[in-house]
């Protein structure tokens, strides 16, 4: 498997979805970056990925043995899925969620609020976390506020 090298593009978005799952896709691309060590200032298991890990109830470790493995995305939707073991209804539901997802305490908000002034302070359209990463992962690859 040819890893996305993470310092020349972004990494897929978290609204991609593999098997029903929203995060996967861009956890794969991360998972493979690390190894080959090319993720840049992207980070496998962090909070959002952990997000996805704990609804599959599969650990960070276990998921970066499966990529490691060599296994492209179909492979690892089928190991992730055996671990899982989740109705399709009950990832349509988490996937849907996740995309409107944000923490609901002052903190998070405030945090995204900043980062979202920080990239470009005229965008009042971003109010979830997946709009946040998306718009980022444009303008850190050259893409105009």
């Amino acid at each position: 498997m040819n890893p996305t090298d993470l310092t020349q593009r972004a990494p897929r978005s978290p609204r991609v979805r593999l098997g029903g799952y929203t995060i996967l896709p861009r956890v794969i691309d991360k998972a493979r970056a690390t190894l080959a060590g090319r993720q840049g200032d992207y980070k496998f298991n962090n909070p959002l990925d952990n997000v996805l890990f704990r609804f599959a109830g599969v650990t960070a470790e276990a998921f970066l043995n499966q990529v490691q493995s060599g296994a492209g995305d179909f492979e690892l939707l089928q190991w992730f899925q055996a671990q899982a073991k989740k109705a399709p209804h009950e990832i349509a539901a988490w996937s849907a969620w996740t995309e409107t997802f944000v923490d609901h305490d002052a903190e998070t908000y405030e945090w995204l609020a900043g980062r979202i002034r920080s990239l470009d302070p005229r965008r009042e359209d971003i109010s979830a976390l997946f709009d946040y990463l998306d718009l980022d992962d444009y303008l850190s690859f050259g893409g105009q506020a």
